[in-house]
């Protein structure tokens, strides 16, 4: 097997899910950041794509199961010191098709929908990472 001499950096996908002006949000029972809000999201494995590593993480965390077609790329997050855990770049995906109710399981320690006006403080950039996904879902001027 080829073996990369250079560092590599970790890939984590992460879910915004929204209705009716209110985003789905994890209490991180993990460090980093355990107790936090966070999007659903996790690392990537090595047998998958990064879209299924999103449709996984959302199904593990939350019991809400999505198709490909229901993710929407929001975009690539690549900022240093974003995850204390080491070099991680994530790809932030726009859920709007979610049908049933979300129940935490996995690292969730709790589940709960958010209105987006009132989020509490969030793991991460994911502040950011709900804002850009906002503007995504404003109507065009």
């Amino acid at each position: 097997m080829f073996t990369y001499e250079y560092p590599r950096p970790m890939l984590t996908a992460d879910c915004v899910v929204l209705r009716n002006n209110e985003v789905l949000l994890i209490r991180r029972g993990n460090e980093p950041f355990r107790g936090c809000w966070a999007l659903p999201g996790g690392f990537m494995e090595m047998d998958e794509t990064i879209e299924h590593c999103a449709e996984r993480e959302l199904q593990e965390e939350t019991g809400l199961q999505v198709a490909e077609t229901d993710l929407h790329l929001i975009g690539i997050y690549s900022t240093l010191g974003r995850d204390p855990r080491g070099r991680t770049v994530t790809a932030a995906y726009l859920v709007r098709l979610v049908s049933g109710e979300p129940k935490a399981g996995d690292d969730a320690a709790e589940v709960r929908w958010w209105p987006l006006a009132n989020l509490p403080s969030l793991a991460f950039d994911h502040a950011e990472i709900i804002t850009d996904a906002q503007r995504l879902c404003a109507p065009a001027r």
